[in-house]
């Protein structure tokens, strides 16, 4: 007769641990903000990333800043001391750049060039739209009806303020 298999017992080995996806660790989980020219930035990006979170300041700009200052673009914003924050609130506060690096040239009123951040920028360009709609020019109107102002093409896009654009079915039509 055959003989009776004898079950093996196998050793069980330690589970492996769940893997995570690249680039997360678990000590990213509690990032603090750091607060610069009155918002809030992730303390674990790079200073010249962290700095284009502010309204106002672009690429170019945050590169400005961070070669006027002297300090490492690859620095992490929890790592700056408490003076280089000052360093960068004061240099905001009365920017120093180039002219065509400013985002408001020959200002209508006032006829000078200045950079502006935040909510100043915002309200600007409201009264500017406001301006334009008033005198009825031709970005004005085109503002106030809701359309593109800049010379992009209708056909196919901004439908969205009107009827729904299709094949409409006639009335009462008998097959």
């Amino acid at each position: 007769m055959a003989e009776p298999k004898k079950k093996e017992i196998k050793e069980t080995k330690p589970a492996k641990e769940a893997k995570q996806p690249r680039g997360s660790k678990t000590e990213d989980l509690s990032v603090e903000l750091i607060r610069i020219h009155s918002n809030d930035i992730p303390g674990n990006k790079n200073l010249y990333v962290g700095l284009t979170y502010i309204k106002g300041i672009s690429w170019a700009i945050a590169n400005a800043v961070c070669l006027k200052l002297g300090i490492d673009k690859s620095t992490k914003i929890s790592q700056l001391t408490k003076e280089q924050i000052d360093q960068i609130e004061a240099m905001l506060q009365k920017p120093n750049f180039y002219p065509f690096m400013e985002n408001r040239r020959r200002e209508f009123e006032t006829g000078e060039t200045r950079h502006l951040f935040g909510n100043e920028l915002d309200i600007t360009h409201e009264f500017d739209i406001k301006r334009m709609k008033q005198i009825k020019s031709y970005k004005g109107m085109r503002h106030a009806l809701r359309q593109p102002a800049r010379g992009q093409r209708t056909r196919s896009h901004f439908r969205t303020t009107g009827i729904a654009v299709g094949v409409k079915k006639g009335k009462g039509k008998a097959k």
